[in-house]
């Protein structure tokens, strides 16, 4: 198997699909590579895509707040996406797309093994979880797979859009807490 620089060179030079044409970067993932707690995003918005990192814009800020909520940060956790280059005009990645990119998310799953999934949006959760998953009526549900827990957020861009679901998500973020506090409690221990 590859290791993480490996993995991250091979990545920044993919060209599998149509999205490679209009990217500025591979937004290829952050975090700690010792990580318990993996955050999936749907792919990079315009300052994602600017920056090479994910979650740094409004709905990163966001992000940011949610964890800090829950006593995490992204020293403590690892965040990818479902594909690792910008659709253009932040339209949803097609499954095609989706199809083509997964590969490196499976990797990065591989080699961090996850105690805990969290996914950020319908398109995750339906990649992640099932295909037939309803954000508005599954979210903050558990699932397990393999000995890993798996769940899925509001995405912080939707709430944006609709800050009625804020109350709700703060509900699922602290479910979320009791769950990295029984089943990967280190990870609230300094980061190594």
């Amino acid at each position: 198997m590859l290791n993480w620089s490996e993995l991250e060179t091979q990545c920044k030079s993919c060209r599998e699909c149509g999205l490679c044409e209009t990217r500025t970067n591979v937004v290829f993932g952050a975090g700690s590579h010792n990580a318990q707690v993996l955050f999936i995003g749907e792919g990079p918005g315009e300052q994602e895509d600017l920056q090479g990192k994910p979650f740094v814009g409004r709905a990163g800020k966001l992000l940011d707040d949610m964890l800090s909520l829950i006593h995490l940060d992204r020293e403590r956790i690892y965040i990818a996406n479902i594909v690792k280059c910008r659709p253009p005009g932040n339209r949803d990645p097609q499954r095609t797309e989706q199809d083509v990119c997964i590969h490196w998310l499976r990797i990065q799953t591989a080699l961090l093994k996850p105690k805990i999934v969290v996914c950020l949006g319908r398109i995750a959760a339906q990649k992640i979880i099932n295909e037939s998953f309803k954000i508005t009526q599954e979210h903050g549900l558990w699932y397990e797979r393999q000995g890993c827990r798996l769940t899925a957020l509001y995405h912080p861009a939707a709430l944006l859009r609709d800050p009625r679901r804020r109350p709700e998500t703060f509900t699922d973020l602290k479910q979320l807490e009791a769950m990295i506090r029984e089943v990967c409690p280190e990870t609230y221990e300094s980061p190594t």
